[in-house]
């Protein structure tokens, strides 16, 4: 059969077994039905939402004359800009309710929770909120982007019991009213976005962060296949109910269960502790999807130069090697134990050096003496997490925090431990490749040849994934959830039943 997959701005083909089986995202098995998507039937959604929390007061309750409002969003990079997206809807709703109780316009700010992500420009502003959002805020000076580097916009709460150090955002801390709009959207990094996970990453600091995005976390086999019983979720929750005790008021969560087109399909407010296992129960049909009737052993898939995190991504080293490990950790069920990638990328060593600054730099410790394993490069987070060059640029220029470097490099040491090996296709610096591990061939073709006779009997399953970094994608099960023998199946029972 003939597919094509995504490589740089365009498409590679492919001519694969007819055996091969094909997964696309939203398409090979639906989504659950979304909620009617004109504004009206959204907004009527949200508001009985927020009129009927899990485990919290309504909005409307906690809402009075002279009360200082902060409401977090998340930023560009997850979570749709379409004009009935959940963060316009959401907003509208919860303004509309704190309004009607005595809120002032002019007591309510719009924070960005960008976190170690480059601070939300103008331009994203505008294509998140809208016009008519952004320029009832922006005139007023009500619009801001989280800086985890402004000391003067911080405070430090000290140490959770478990000895993570928590600093957040000082105008979230001393509000009167915190809500978190969120997306209970599948993550392999603690199985969901949303929820405690939204306050955790996204107005915290580098230290916060370096609690869970790190290898002694990330290493840990209750990391791999992604899933809620993991250290990384448990310590997003610990690091959340720490700044609710702190700052003595709970975050009003506003979370939308979102399909692959970012539409809502369930959304749940209230506090974030009980709010969560509820919405996880309707995100688990659309994000564990038992699809696999036996295990893989070659993977396809194709790799654009822009995606997630932004454009270079597919093209960057480290971020390559975080996108490949990604993939490993949201399918982890469905792989053999010998299972090998084949993804089609330009890898022409574009470093997208305004976005990240740093990472060229990290690289080349990366290769340089002794260097053997990402144990000797980690030791390395905190020079380059307190560069003050790079943390200018963070601030300023539009780029990542040197910091989150680390956490994509904790993130990309996983493809190698769990796969046989990476074929990179059509890799313009097939050197650079080389020098990260990966194996390198000029087609597809050549690619599954070569590790068909290296890593399968002769016969491999073959699973293509078309579309796989440019979608929402779900993590992939067995059918039979018995098969899907892994750490964290002996986790508790989970309501996706893998």
């Amino acid at each position: 059969m003939h597919l094509e997959f995504e490589y740089g701005t365009g498409k590679m083909g492919a001519e694969l077994p007819d055996s091969t089986d094909v997964f696309i995202t939203g398409k090979t098995v639906k989504d659950p039905q979304c909620l009617p998507q004109d504004w009206d039937s959204l907004y009527a959604a949200t508001l009985d939402s927020i009129r009927h929390p899990i485990g919290s007061e309504p909005l409307a309750d906690l809402a009075h004359p002279g009360a200082k409002v902060v409401i977090v969003i998340p930023d560009i990079i997850k979570g749709g800009t379409q004009p009935t997206s959940h963060r316009r809807v959401a907003i509208r709703a919860c303004l509309d309710e704190l309004f009607a109780n005595g809120v002032k316009h002019d007591d309510v700010l719009l924070l960005f929770s960008n976190g170690l992500h480059p601070r939300t420009s103008t331009a994203e502003a505008k294509q998140i909120l809208g016009e008519d959002l952004y320029n009832e805020f922006a005139a007023t000076n009500q619009i801001d982007s989280h800086d985890s580097e402004n000391y003067d916009d911080l405070v430090d709460l000290g140490y959770t019991p478990q000895g993570d150090h928590v600093i957040m955002n000082k105008r979230v801390y001393e509000s009167d009213i915190a809500i978190l709009i969120g997306h209970t959207q599948g993550n392999p990094y603690g199985g969901y976005s949303g929820g405690y996970k939204h306050c955790a990453t996204g107005i915290t600091h580098w230290r916060s962060i370096a609690a869970h995005h790190v290898p002694r976390v990330m290493s840990r086999p209750d990391f791999v296949p992604v899933s809620t019983h993991s250290m990384m979720r448990d310590k997003f929750n610990q690091q959340g109910m720490f700044m609710e005790e702190k700052m003595g008021k709970k975050f009003f969560c506003c979370d939308a269960v979102l399909d692959t087109w970012s539409r809502q399909i369930e959304i749940n407010s209230g506090w974030a502790k009980e709010m969560q296992p509820i919405a996880w129960k309707c995100a688990d049909k659309r994000t564990y999807v038992h699809w696999a009737e036996k295990k893989y052993d070659i993977v396809v898939m194709g790799m654009p130069t822009k995606f997630h995190y932004g454009d270079g991504m597919g093209t960057n080293p480290i971020m390559m090697m975080q996108a490949v490990s990604a993939q490993v950790i949201r399918h982890k069920r469905i792989l053999s134990d010998h299972c090998v990638f084949v993804i089609a990328s330009y890898c022409d060593g574009w470093f997208h050096d305004e976005r990240w600054p740093y990472l060229r730099e990290e690289w080349d410790v990366w290769n340089s003496d002794e260097m053997n394993t990402l144990n000797d490069m980690i030791k390395y987070g905190e020079y380059f997490a307190t560069n003050e060059e790079y943390i200018r640029k963070y601030r300023f220029a539009g780029a990542f925090h040197p910091f989150h470097g680390f956490s994509m490099m904790s993130c990309g040491n996983l493809a190698e431990k769990y796969l046989s090996a990476t074929y990179i296709v059509g890799a313009k610096k097939p050197g650079m490749a080389r020098s990260m591990g990966l194996k390198t061939r000029a087609t597809f073709e050549e690619a599954i040849k070569d590790a068909t006779g290296k890593y399968t009997d002769g016969h491999p399953n073959i699973l293509a994934l078309p579309g796989a970094y440019v979608s929402a994608v779900p993590h992939l099960c067995m059918k039979d959830p018995s098969q899907n023998s892994h750490y964290r199946d002996d986790a508790p029972a989970h309501p996706c039943g893998c």
